[in-house]
């Protein structure tokens, strides 16, 4: 089987993670247990993690000229990624504040730095997604970016997968384009108005949907009448922060090799839940080895 072509277009960050008995509230001071600093950002951690799951993964994103940057591109290329669109940029690098508390559940703070810069992409990169068998791409930089690069993916017959995170509201250009809407329940109820029919309410602006739901596993959804709710692997969850981009890369690796998307569903569930058994982010994202494990024992 030809090795799947994913090109990512998104976000890099590095991840400052504290972990904590609780998530602090306003104005209230807590003591951490511990503290790691590791590259983060959705399109960086998709990009590793479709790599990881056994894509040839190509990411354009764009980092800061500060050291953080130096750190991010050599994480990423070290994770097997093809680094050669990744722009830099004068300035600082993007930077999350990540706290998780016990239990796994996670309060995220994302300045974007360079990640403002990545606009207006070069005929090379767009060269690049229309190459792929897959594009995906989120919403940590412009949406004009995320929506140049669904077009000109959907014109040349690239699947397109978005995961909408953080939510903003969608161009109707780029929905026209997105093959695959992928959000949790926040983002579903942000880009719909709606609360308990909110899945129904995606397939209004996309010909198909995944929402996750955490403990309770995902749904998918399409216009053809499918409607299919996928149990949750069970796994010690120790920090979900990546287990969502885990997810999505998986989706869009499983895809793009030929599973049809239930499978492909039930696949990336696998992915996800086994990312959520370590601390960090793109450390924590799963090889497809620990994939297949799970997938076949749900």
């Amino acid at each position: 089987m030809a090795q799947t072509r994913v090109a990512v277009v998104g976000s890099a960050n590095m991840d400052l993670v504290a972990m904590a008995p609780a998530l602090p509230r306003p104005g209230e001071t807590l003591l951490g247990s511990d503290f790691v600093m590791v590259p983060g950002g959705k399109g960086a951690n998709q990009a590793i993690a479709a790599a990881r799951a056994g894509a040839s993964c190509a990411f354009l994103g764009a980092i800061g000229s500060d050291s953080f940057g130096v750190t991010l591109k050599a994480r990423i290329s070290a994770a097997g990624v093809d680094t050669g669109h990744l722009r830099v940029v004068y300035g600082t690098s993007g930077v999350a504040l990540v706290m998780v508390n016990a239990a796994g559940e996670n309060a995220i703070l994302v300045t974007p730095g360079a990640n403002d810069a990545l606009t207006g992409l070069t005929d090379e990169e767009l060269s690049t997604v229309r190459a792929a068998d897959v594009l995906v791409a989120q919403l940590e930089i412009p949406v004009e970016t995320v929506t140049e690069a669904a077009v000109a993916a959907r014109a040349a017959g690239t699947r397109v997968v978005v995961n909408a995170a953080p939510a903003r509201p969608l161009p109707d250009e780029l929905l026209a384009a997105v093959d695959v809407l992928v959000v949790n329940e926040r983002e579903a109820h942000a880009l719909t108005g709606r609360g308990r029919d909110a899945p129904q309410a995606l397939l209004e602006l996309t010909p198909r949907a995944v929402l996750t739901l955490g403990a309770e596993g995902v749904w998918y959804g399409d216009r053809d009448g499918t409607v299919v709710h996928v149990p949750p692997v069970k796994v010690d969850t120790v920090d979900s922060t990546a287990a969502g981009d885990a997810f999505t890369a998986a989706l869009a690796v499983g895809w793009g090799e030929g599973r049809d998307l239930v499978d492909a569903v039930r696949w990336a569930a696998a992915a996800g839940a086994a990312c959520a058994r370590r601390l960090g982010a793109s450390v924590a994202l799963p090889f497809r080895a620990e994939i297949d494990e799970l997938y076949a024992s749900a």
